[in-house]
């Protein structure tokens, strides 16, 4: 990061929302990574607009970071601006049978609201920890549930700061993935249209799928949750455990003998350790089965 870059931040971001050489390993459920070289705090719209077209003028890398929940940081860090969403774009309202939430607000806690409100469509998302900006991005889902299904619009910054609307279709959602996964574009808030249901069978049901969740995962553990994205005809975590992997470990990393769909961190885990063993198990799936496993994890920095 050059000093022009640096004295734009001092210039344009508050003290309290500024973190130079900041700690990956506090702001990634997994609990590793190296320092960013600059983290900021996005509090509004104003201030996103002001940085996001200023880092495409100087062509200066950075990256838009909710809970982390999906995210591993390499040991030796970032070398850019992390922009942190999940403090200052928070606000959710309800409007008759939809729901607009900004990128930073949670997942879990919206699906909750639209339960208060007698609204279904979100209960699989319940348990799903990470931010709204980032579950559309990657088009979360779970439980034959998924972000595609309630989204009616998404509002994004081009990286010129410039606000665009994107209706369902034009978001080209997929598996685990959308448009924005290869544009530039940055959400800002996003509108579910969701159905009118009875508030507790949609509570109990979301109820249903935490308690589906505490029962089959590790989350006792630091992780990021589905390690490995759903190979077509098969599912990731039977591959693993018919490899004869369940509880294979590198360093502090480990397959997770209660789903081997998950890697974990069992304990001072590198970054390293956990990117080492996510391809030592992709490769060890491939030798025996033919299977390409993907990461569903986001890896950020150079490994």
């Amino acid at each position: 990061m050059n000093q022009a870059v640096k004295d734009f931040l001092k210039e344009n971001v508050a003290a309290e929302n500024l973190f130079w050489n900041e700690p990956m390993d506090k702001h990634t459920t997994f609990r590793v990574g190296g320092e960013a070289d600059a983290l900021v705090c996005v509090t509004d719209s104003e201030m996103l607009q002001k940085i996001v077209s200023y880092m495409a003028k100087v062509s200066q890398e950075f990256f838009i970071l909710g809970k982390g929940s999906n995210l591993l940081v390499s040991d030796k860090g970032y070398r850019g601006v992390i922009l942190d969403m999940s403090k200052g774009f928070t606000d959710v309202r309800v409007e008759g049978n939809t729901i607009i939430a900004q990128a930073g607000a949670s997942l879990p806690q919206v699906a909750v609201l639209a339960a208060e409100h007698g609204l279904s469509g979100l209960e699989f998302a319940a348990g799903i920890p990470g931010t709204i900006g980032g579950a559309v991005v990657m088009n979360a889902g779970a439980y034959d549930g998924e972000m595609k299904q309630v989204v009616k619009k998404v509002t994004v910054l081009n990286q010129t700061g410039e606000e665009m609307e994107l209706d369902n279709a034009t978001m080209e959602f997929g598996y685990r993935t959308s448009i924005i996964k290869n544009r530039p574009f940055v959400v800002q808030e996003v509108v579910f249209e969701l159905e009118p249901g009875d508030p507790e069978e949609i509570k109990k049901k979301g109820a249903e799928f935490n308690q589906r969740r505490r029962d089959k995962q590790p989350l006792e553990f630091p992780s990021a949750g589905s390690t490995f994205k759903r190979p077509e005809g098969y599912f990731a975590g039977k591959l693993i455990m018919d490899a004869g992997l369940r509880g294979y470990r590198i360093g502090g990393a480990q397959v997770s003998e209660k789903h081997c769909g998950f890697v974990i961190n069992v304990g001072n885990a590198s970054a390293s350790d956990i990117y080492d063993l996510m391809d030592e198990v992709s490769e060890k799936v491939y030798e025996q089965f033919g299977v390409k496993l993907e990461p569903e994890v986001v890896r950020l920095g150079q490994f």
